[in-house]
């Protein structure tokens, strides 16, 4: 991590559990599945478990296919379709804080970017979002055949903004991410929401309009 206090050009944001809220669709995936609420720990496991494989471009019917085979169940494209939406769904609710800050850094013309380990389907639905449009760059894990806390990614990410680990501020709400971009040469901090956001901002020389700048 720099030691730098100068105010980063950068500012990098993870969209699940930063952005979005954690999702909440796994019920739903589960019944879909033919599944009740008492097999609901083993759909968690199942998702979890192949998720990383889809975050780095797996397609979606053989995500949910390898996820249907550790429940001893089969999908057909056409469920495999309607359990992508609602997964897509369930990690589509946003925090009004976390969003009211993403305005707040727009309006004072932040450089603002998005590194999110997400599989390419979802990637496409998060581009059309509203809230994108403060958004200089948006990186999808899924695109880029590499995910967090890889070492390649972070050196896509940097030739991606033409700038130096140095002048990035990074916020995920993943351990393991953090210390990674931090290795690369990165300023990361682990999210605790969007007010303990403010508080980093301002201790590397940055505020935001609702603080009176």
């Amino acid at each position: 991590m720099s030691d730098s206090l100068e105010p980063p050009r950068w500012l990098v944001f993870d969209y699940g559990g930063v952005i979005s809220r954690p999702t909440e669709a796994l019920p739903r995936i589960a019944a879909e599945l033919g599944l009740d609420d008492s097999g609901l720990a083993e759909v968690t496991t199942a998702y979890f478990a192949e998720r990383d494989a889809y975050d780095r471009g797996l397609a979606d019917h053989e995500y949910w296919k390898a996820v249907a085979g550790r429940l001893d169940r089969s999908v057909d494209a056409a469920q495999a379709e309607k359990l992508t939406r609602i997964d897509v769904a369930g990690w589509s609710e946003f925090d009004p804080g976390t969003l009211a800050l993403l305005r707040e850094l727009g309006s004072r013309s932040s450089e603002l970017a998005l590194l999110s380990n997400a599989p390419v389907t979802f990637a496409r639905t998060v581009e059309r979002m509203p809230w994108t449009r403060h958004f200089r760059r948006l990186l999808f894990s899924g695109d880029l055949g590499t995910a967090k806390p890889d070492e390649g990614i972070w050196r896509i990410l940097l030739d991606r903004l033409g700038a130096a680990p140095g002048q990035c501020l990074f916020f995920d709400d993943g351990p393991a991410n953090v210390e990674a971009a931090r290795r690369a040469g990165l300023a990361a901090e682990l999210w605790q929401g969007p007010e303990h956001a403010r508080e980093v901002l301002r201790s590397r020389g940055l505020s935001t309009p609702a603080e009176g700048r």
